[in-house]
C-alpha cells in the first residue's frame, strides 16, 4: 500500500508545485485568467499559490511522516473541491471550451482523497 501512496503523493506534489509556483509569482496565463474570468484578486491568487506549494511540500515530507502527508492530501482535496465550486459558479462545466480545464480539479480531488486513504492505510 505504501508504494501506491508514494506514487500518488509524488504525482500530486509535482502537479501542485507546477500549478502553485506561477500563481505564487503571478506569472503566466493562469493567474491572469483567474483574476479576469473568476474575479479573484491578485492577493487571493497568491494565497492559492502558497497553499499549493505548501501542499507539495507536505506531500513529499508526508512520505516519511504519514500524518503530515495525510493532512496535506486532505487540505489539497479541500482546495480542489473549492476550485470545482468556483468553476461551477463560473459556468465552466457547461462551456465546452472551458470544460477541459475545469475537469482537472475534479480529477485532482479524487486523487488527493486516494492519496490520503492510502497514506492512512500504509501507517
Amino acid at each position: 500500500m505504501y508504494v501506491t501512496a508514494a506514487i500518488l503523493s509524488v504525482v500530486l506534489a509535482l502537479v501542485s508545485l507546477a500549478a502553485g509556483v506561477p500563481k505564487l509569482l503571478l506569472k503566466g496565463d493562469v493567474p491572469v485568467k483567474l483574476q479576469e474570468h473568476m474575479g479573484l484578486s491578485a492577493g487571493l491568487v497568491r494565497l492559492i499559490g502558497v497553499a499549493e506549494v505548501a501542499a507539495a511540500g507536505g506531500l513529499v515530507v508526508g512520505l516519511f511522516w504519514q500524518p503530515l502527508g495525510i493532512a496535506a492530501a486532505v487540505g489539497f482535496a479541500l482546495m480542489m473541491a473549492g476550485a470545482v465550486a468556483f468553476h461551477a459558479r463560473a459556468g465552466d462545466y457547461a462551456d465546452p471550451a472551458a470544460r477541459g480545464n475545469a475537469l482537472a480539479p475534479v480529477v485532482l480531488t479524487v486523487l488527493s482523497v486516494a492519496a490520503a486513504v492510502t497514506l492512512g492505510l500504509a501507517m
